[in-house]
């Protein structure tokens, strides 16, 4: 085994599983909901500190832009919940195979996307 080591690692001639995408959008879905944390927590206050405050709020997310950067924070918080089932079940030796964990990997992103377009239209 005298193969000489490439020298730079072309990431995008790599070919990921479906489950190394999802790995990839658990943390990124984490680190989008812990940087929008201050914002949701001024949304909380707002709705709660009195009447007017909450329907200046209600005016501002009346906006589309707002809607859909609040659709895709619905949608990270599910996929981060559901993946992180997923690892959970990974852990706890329920998803033994690595066809179970490649399966578990395709129902985190259908139920993820199905709960999202679900709350969504309900909440629009």
């Amino acid at each position: 085994m005298n193969k000489p080591r490439p020298k730079h690692l072309a990431l995008h001639l790599i070919k990921l599983p479906l489950s190394g995408y999802v790995s990839i959008l658990h943390r990124a879905s984490g680190a989008v909901l812990f940087l929008a944390l201050p914002l949701l927590l001024m949304i909380l206050d707002q709705s709660l500190r009195s009447i007017e405050t909450y329907t200046n709020l209600t005016d501002v997310l009346a906006n589309p832009l707002l809607k859909v950067v609040l659709f895709g924070l619905m949608w990270a918080f599910l996929h981060h919940f559901c993946a992180g089932l997923r690892y959970l079940a990974i852990d706890l030796h329920l998803l033994p195979t690595l066809a179970a964990a490649r399966a578990g990997s395709k129902w985190v992103l259908a139920v993820s996307l199905t709960l999202t377009v679900l709350l969504g239209a309900k909440l629009w």
